[in-house]
C-alpha cells in the first residue's frame, strides 16, 4: 500500500533559501517520510501518514503560510489567489515608482533641494512619504525577514529588508538630524529605497505571471474534468455534481459531452475523441462492453454507461497526479542547487559585512556614504531568485511539454536521465507489435474462394478459446462472410480443432497435424514457406481429408514502429529487442523494423539479467514494455518506459508512460529531456555568472582602477531582470517542436 500524499500551497517564499527552510520544517514533522517544495509552483508535496493540520502549523512556525490542496476547487482558489497577488504586486510597484521616479529625476538633473534651511522641510516630508510607501509596498519583505530571523534563518527578504531599511534609516537620520552626520557624508537615498522596492515587486509580479504559464499542462488536464454528470436514479435522469457520482451508477452521455468518469458501455454505441488523453487524432469507436475514460469527448451517438472508477481513481485523475508529482520531484541537479542556495544568503551577508568594514576603514571620504552604498548594493544584487528558479521552472515546462505529446513523466529524475540513455531495450509483443494476433494472408485451392476458407475456419473457431481463434473470427467478421454452424467440435491440444460443417468433416490446425489427417498439404506448405520465414503462424484448413486453404496469422507490427526505431537510432541510441517468442519470429520482426541486436526465448527473469549486463558495461538503459512479465526489467532499468495500453503493473513499475502506445513517444521523451537539460544548464550558467560577477562589482572591485561603483537602483533592476530572464528562458520549452514523425 502506497503512502499518503499531501499537497500544500505555500505562501511567503521568495528565494531558494525559503525552499530549504520549508522543506526542513516539513521533514521535522513526525510521520513525514519525504517532503519536496516546488519554488516555481509555490507548492509542497509531502509523503507520509501525518495530519494536514500539523504540516500547515510546521510551515507557519517556520515563518510561511500554507493551505491544503485537495481538489479542483482548491486549485482554482490557488490560481485566483496567485492572480490577486500579481495584481497587488503591480499596484505596489506602481505606487513606489510614483514617488521614486520624480526623486530620481531631481537627482539626475541636479535640482535636489539642499539638506539645510528650507530644504530640510522638503526632505522630512519625503522621509514621511517614503516611510508610508515602504510600509505599503515593502512591508512583506520586512515581515518575511523578521519571521526568518525568529526561525534562525535568512532568505531573500533578509537581504532586501537590510538593504532598503538601512538606506531609509540613514537617509532619515540625515533629513531629521543632519547635525549628527558629517557634512561630507550628508546624502539621502530615499529614491533608491523606494525604486528598489518598485523594481523587485515588478520583477516578482512578472516572474509569477510567467511561472503560471509553465503549468498549462496541469490546467488543461484539470479542465478536461466535467463539472456535472447525467445520472439515472430510480428511472429518472438528473444532472448531479461530478463529486456525487457513485460506483456502478448508470450515466447517460450525449453527443458533444465529455465523459464524466471511467466506465463501461451498457447500451448504445459511439465514436469517442481521446486526443487530449492519448494524442490520438482519430476518434475511437465504442460499443457495448467497451471501456470509456472520463474526460474524453463523445463525438456522436448517445449511450449509457456504468461507472467503474470515480474521483481520484479515474485514468484522468491518475494522469494529473503523475504530471503533478513529476513537476514537484527534484532531480539530482535540483537538489544540488538547493544545497548551494541554502548557504548562499548567509555567505552574502558575510560579504556585505566585509564590504562595509572595508569601505568604512579604507574608502575615500565620506567613508560612511561609500560603505552604505556598496553594502546596500551587494545585499540587493545578490538575491538568489534566479538560482532558485533555474531548475524547477524548466522541470515544470519540460514535464508539461512531454504531457502535450502524451508522454507522462512520473518523476523529475526520469526527465533528467532520459536524455542521457545510451541503450533502449524493447519488448516485442505489445511494444513493437500490436499485442494481439490478426490474419494477414489467406490462400485457397482452385475452385474455392478465400471467403469460403474464412467462413469454414470461423465456424470451427467459434467453439475454441485459443488466442488464434479471435484473429480468425475478426477476419471473418471484417470480410462480412456468413459463418455456418458447426457440430461435433473437438480440440486437439497443440495440433488444432475439428468439427462437422454442412455434413462435412473440417480440420483446422498446424502443418504437421494436417499432414497426418489430410492429403495435398505439401502443395500448400511450399506456398506458405515465405510466411514461415516471416515469422508468421501458418494454419491449414482441410475438408473431408483434403487441404483446401491456408491462413497466415501474426501479431502485426505497429505501422510506425520501424520509423520510430530509426528515429531512436538517429539520436545516437542503441536499440535492442528482448522477447519470449521463438527465434524465427524474433528474427523476422527485428529485420522488418531495423533492429540488429535481439534475443529470443527470454524469460521475465532473464530480461532483468540482460538489463543488468548492459548496465555493467557502462550503458544507461531504458526498458520499454507493456506486460506483467516486463515489470522487473522496467523497475531495474535506469529509465522504465511503459506502454500506456499495457497492464497496470507495468505502468506502476515505470518512470515514463506512453499514453499513445507508439514508440515515437520514447524518442519524444529523449528529445524533450535533452532540451530540458540544455535549458536548465543555460539557466544555471546565467544565474551563477550573474551572481559571481555582480557581487564583486557591487562590492566595488572596479572602483580603484576605473572609478566605477554600481548604483543600488541599477542593482535592484538587475536582480529582478535576472529572475525574469530565467523564467523567460524556461518558457521557451513551451515552444519546443518535436521533429515531424
Amino acid at each position: 500500500m502506497s503512502n499518503p500524499q499531501t499537497r500544500l500551497s505555500i505562501g511567503g517564499m521568495s528565494c531558494a533559501g525559503c525552499v530549504a527552510s520549508v522543506e526542513k520544517a516539513l521533514q521535522a514533522v513526525p510521520g513525514v517520510q519525504a517532503a519536496s517544495v516546488n519554488f516555481a509552483e509555490h507548492t509542497a508535496q509531502v509523503t507520509g501518514n501525518v495530519a494536514v493540520v500539523a504540516l500547515i502549523q510546521a510551515v507557519k512556525d517556520a515563518g510561511y503560510d500554507a493551505a491544503a490542496l485537495v481538489d479542483a476547487q482548491d486549485e482554482q482558489a490557488k490560481e485566483a489567489a496567485e492572480a490577486a497577488h500579481v495584481r497587488a504586486l503591480l499596484m505596489k510597484s506602481a505606487v513606489s515608482a510614483a514617488l521614486g521616479l520624480p526623486l530620481m529625476a531631481l537627482d539626475v538633473f541636479h535640482i535636489m533641494p539642499p539638506l539645510s534651511g528650507d530644504g530640510l522641510l522638503f526632505w522630512r516630508i519625503i522621509a514621511a512619504l517614503s516611510a508610508g510607501v515602504m510600509y505599503y509596498a515593502g512591508s512583506h519583505f520586512f515581515i518575511g525577514a523578521w519571521k526568518a530571523l525568529r526561525a534562525g534563518q535568512s532568505n531573500m527578504d533578509t537581504l532586501i529588508a537590510l538593504g532598503t531599511g538601512t538606506a531609509w534609516l540613514y537617509s532619515g537620520l540625515v533629513a531629521i538630524t543632519p547635525e549628527w552626520v558629517p557634512m561630507q557624508a550628508q546624502h539621502v537615498y530615499f529614491e533608491a529605497a523606494v525604486i528598489i522596492i518598485a523594481l523587485i515587486n515588478l520583477g516578482n509580479a512578472l516572474e509569477a505571471r510567467a511561472r503560471g504559464k509553465t503549468s498549462q499542462a496541469i490546467k488543461r488536464l484539470i479542465g478536461l474534468q466535467p463539472k456535472t454528470a447525467r445520472v439515472i436514479r430510480d428511472g429518472v435522469e438528473q444532472d448531479v455534481p461530478i463529486t456525487d457520482v457513485r460506483l456502478d451508477e448508470t450515466l447517460r452521455v450525449r453527443p458533444g459531452e465529455k465523459i464524466p468518469v471511467d466506465g463501461t458501455l451498457i447500451d448504445g454505441h459511439s465514436s469517442v475523441d481521446m486526443a487530449m488523453l492519448t494524442g490520438e487524432a482519430m476518434p475511437v469507436d465504442k460499443k457495448i462492453g467497451d471501456e470509456v475514460v472520463g474526460g474524453a469527448l463523445n463525438k456522436q451517438g448517445t449511450f449509457l454507461m456504468r461507472a467503474t472508477r470515480i474521483g481520484g481513481d479515474t485514468v484522468l485523475a491518475h494522469i494529473i497526479e503523475m504530471v503533478r508529482q513529476a513537476q514537484s520531484t527534484k532531480p539530482p541537479i535540483a537538489r544540488l542547487v538547493d544545497r548551494i542556495a541554502a548557504v548562499f544568503v548567509p555567505a552574502v551577508l558575510f560579504i556585505a559585512v566585509c564590504t562595509f568594514i572595508y569601505w568604512f576603514n579604507f574608502g575615500p571620504a565620506p567613508q560612511i556614504s561609500y560603505a552604505l552604498v556598496t553594502t546596500m548594493t551587494v545585499l540587493i544584487i545578490a538575491c538568489p531568485c534566479a538560482l532558485g528558479l533555474a531548475t524547477p521552472i524548466s522541470i515544470i515546462a519540460g514535464v508539461g511539454k512531454a504531457a502535450e505529446y502524451a508522454v507522462l513523466l512520473r518523476n523529475g529524475n526520469a526527465l533528467q536521465v532520459a536524455g542521457q540513455i545510451t541503450a533502449v531495450v524493447l519488448d516485442k509483443t505489445g511494444t513493437i507489435t500490436r499485442g494481439h494476433p490478426s490474419v494477414t494472408d489467406v490462400i485457397a485451392a482452385e475452385g474455392v474462394s478465400t471467403d469460403r476458407i474464412l467462413s469454414l475456419a470461423a465456424a470451427l473457431e467459434q467453439g475454441s478459446e485459443h488466442p488464434l481463434a479471435e484473429a480468425v473470427l475478426n477476419a471473418a467478421t471484417s470480410a462480412n462472410v456468413e459463418i455456418p454452424k458447426s457440430t461435433a467440435f473437438a480440440a486437439h491440444t497443440g495440433k488444432g480443432v475439428q468439427a462437422s460443417v454442412d455434413g462435412k468433416t473440417v480440420h483446422l490446425g498446424n502443418t504437421a497435424w494436417l499432414a497426418e489427417v489430410a492429403s495435398d498439404s505439401e502443395a500448400f506448405t511450399a506456398r506458405t514457406s515465405v510466411w514461415t520465414a516471416q515469422g508468421k503462424t501458418v494454419v491449414l484448413l482441410a475438408q473431408n481429408a483434403r487441404v483446401i486453404g491456408a491462413i497466415a496469422i501474426t501479431d502485426a507490427i505497429k505501422p510506425d514502429s520501424a520509423a520510430a526505431i530509426a528515429r531512436l537510432q538517429s539520436l545516437g541510441v542503441r536499440v535492442l529487442m528482448l522477447t519470449g517468442d521463438q527465434t524465427a519470429t524474433a528474427a523476422a520482426v527485428a529485420q522488418q523494423v531495423g533492429i540488429r541486436d535481439y534475443v529470443a526465448n527470454v524469460l521475465p527473469e532473464q530480461k532483468l539479467l540482460h538489463i543488468q549486463r548492459l548496465q555493467s558495461q557502462g550503458d544507461l538503459v531504458a526498458m520499454v514494455g507493456d506486460g506483467i512479465n516486463d515489470a522487473p526489467a522496467l523497475a531495474c532499468a535506469d529509465v522504465g518506459i511503459a506502454i500506456g495500453t499495457g497492464t497496470d503493473v507495468a505502468i506502476e513499475s515505470a518512470d515514463i508512460v506512453l499514453m499513445q502506445g507508439s514508440l515515437h513517444g520514447v524518442a519524444d521523451a529523449i528529445e524533450i529531456s535533452r532540451a530540458t537539460a540544455r535549458n536548465i544548464k543555460q539557466n544555471l550558467f546565467g544565474a551563477f555568472v550573474y551572481n559571481t560577477l555582480s557581487i564583486p562589482i557591487a562590492a566595488g572591485v572596479l572602483y580603484p582602477a576605473m572609478g566605477v561603483l554600481l548604483n543600488p537602483v541599477v542593482a535592484g533592476a538587475a536582480m529582478a531582470m535576472s529572475s525574469l530572464t530565467v523564467v523567460s528562458n524556461a518558457n521557451r520549452l513551451r515552444l519546443l517542436k518535436i521533429r515531424d514523425r
